[in-house]
C-alpha cells in the first residue's frame, strides 16, 4: 500500500469516527414546540437544566419544560 493510499484510509477513518460522535436530537417541549440539537443535551443536576451547544454558544432548557428527548438516527 502506498503512502497516498494509507493517508487517504486514515483520513476517511478519522472522519467516520468524528461523525459517529455526534448524536443529533429532538427536544419535545411541554408547550408543544420542538428544538433540534446538534448533540444530545446533557443534564446539569446543579442547575436543573439541560444544556447543549448551538452555533458556538451554550443553550439551556429547564428540565420542567421538556416533555421528552429523542435521538435522531
Amino acid at each position: 500500500m502506498s503512502l497516498k493510499h494509507l493517508t487517504l484510509a486514515l483520513a476517511v477513518t478519522g472522519f467516520g469516527v468524528l461523525a459517529g460522535c455526534s448524536s443529533p436530537s429532538v427536544v419535545h417541549k411541554s408547550d408543544g414546540s420542538q428544538v433540534i440539537t446538534p448533540d444530545e443535551p446533557e443534564y446539569n443536576k446543579k442547575s436543573g437544566m439541560y444544556e447543549y451547544d448551538q452555533d458556538g454558544r451554550k443553550v439551556q432548557i429547564n428540565k420542567d419544560d421538556i416533555k421528552s428527548i429523542e435521538q435522531i438516527n
